[in-house]
């Protein structure tokens, strides 16, 4: 029997997994927004010297994987995998601007769920012994994201209230076997939840439910309550998302509401920034985590955080011959303190 699961879904982490470094680098929408003083770079344009929004997505990725780096004091050759993926076609941010890494890579598609989920799959690696150190790395452009998924930029589409703001930015973390912390205790992987909506303008309504059913299984597994937690927090679902994932959650018996957020509200200010719902993306999880939330852990303010990034499993051609979007939520438990 496999000693390390608890439950159904949920992996307990039984030796110590350090998040040691963690870096962001986003847009200028995204710098304008609440959060600007943590992040670690701020683009001036969205091409920042490339041809195209696909290459400037590498590149965003690229060049946070060198300050993950850099702030781990870890040379390529001391990193044992990177986990990476993103949102565009056969993951081409990723592969692309990690192809001259010399390092092996796990490439994923988690859609906006990709940060939790390289997150979980390193801390098993380490924690099975099979690495020393895993670099789990995530992105998204607005641009890039706009023009695969709905409509040109160039028609100047109307979006509806429910739209959410596809984050540019990519975010990502050092995971060590080494290290004093935070620390990955559990581990709780989600399953697909696919409530029928077909609405690609309402992510949030779409992924909220995989959240509710990853979040009630990681406490059903776990005998955690959600006061143990100083944050709950989603990833990308927004406005709309998050107030039907409350709701749900309370009608369950878990009470939430004084320690819940979500990325896609905490990224912009919805007051002064033309975001609609919110923020969305693999890069909206990726560097509100990276930036402000390490940070607040580092500084003690938060001890205990159940991180859930969220995805939409759709694709354009699912899209377009009518089919649901299915959705799934990882959830990875992390603490100050290894006990």
């Amino acid at each position: 029997m496999a000693e390390k699961r608890n439950g159904r879904q949920t992996v307990k982490i039984m030796n110590p997994v350090s998040i040691v470094s963690s870096a962001s680098i986003v847009g200028p929408k995204e710098g304008q927004g609440p959060l600007r003083m943590y992040f670690d770079e701020i683009i001036e344009d969205e091409l920042w010297g490339e041809k195209s929004w696909e290459k400037a997505e590498s590149k965003l990725l690229r060049e946070t994987f060198a300050k993950i780096l850099n702030k781990g004091k870890k040379t390529p050759d001391e990193i044992s995998y990177i986990i990476a993926g993103d949102l565009l076609n056969q993951c081409i941010s990723a592969h692309f601007g990690l192809r001259e890494s010399g390092i092996p890579v796990f490439g994923i598609y988690g859609a906006c769920s990709t940060m939790t989920e390289s997150m979980s799959l390193g801390a098993m690696l380490v924690d099975g012994g099979f690495a020393d150190n895993v670099v789990c790395i995530t992105s998204s452009h607005f641009c890039s994201a706009e023009k695969q998924f709905r409509f040109p930029l160039e028609l100047g589409s109307q979006r509806p209230p429910t739209a959410q703001w596809t984050v540019t930015g990519a975010g990502g973390v050092m995971l060590s076997n080494q290290g004093t912390g935070p620390y990955i205790r559990y581990v709780t992987t989600g399953k697909i939840v696919d409530m029928g909506i077909k609405d690609a303008n309402n992510m949030g309504g779409a992924m909220a439910p995989a959240a509710v059913d990853t979040i009630m299984t990681h406490f059903e597994d776990t005998g955690l309550q959600p006061e143990y937690y100083d944050l709950i927090l989603t990833g990308d679902l927004g406005a709309v998302g998050s107030r039907i994932c409350e709701e749900l959650l309370a009608d369950q018996g878990y009470d939430i509401k004084e320690r819940f957020n979500d990325c896609g509200l905490m990224i912009y200010d919805r007051k002064k920034q033309d975001a609609h719902a919110g923020g969305s993306g693999c890069g909206c999880s990726a560097t509100v985590f990276a930036s402000y939330v390490y940070s607040e852990i580092q500084k003690g303010n938060l001890n205990n955080v159940l991180f859930i990034a969220t995805g939409a499993l759709l694709s354009t051609t699912s899209a377009q011959q009518g089919e649901s979007i299915p959705c799934i939520a990882h959830a990875v438990s992390i603490s100050r303190d290894f006990d």
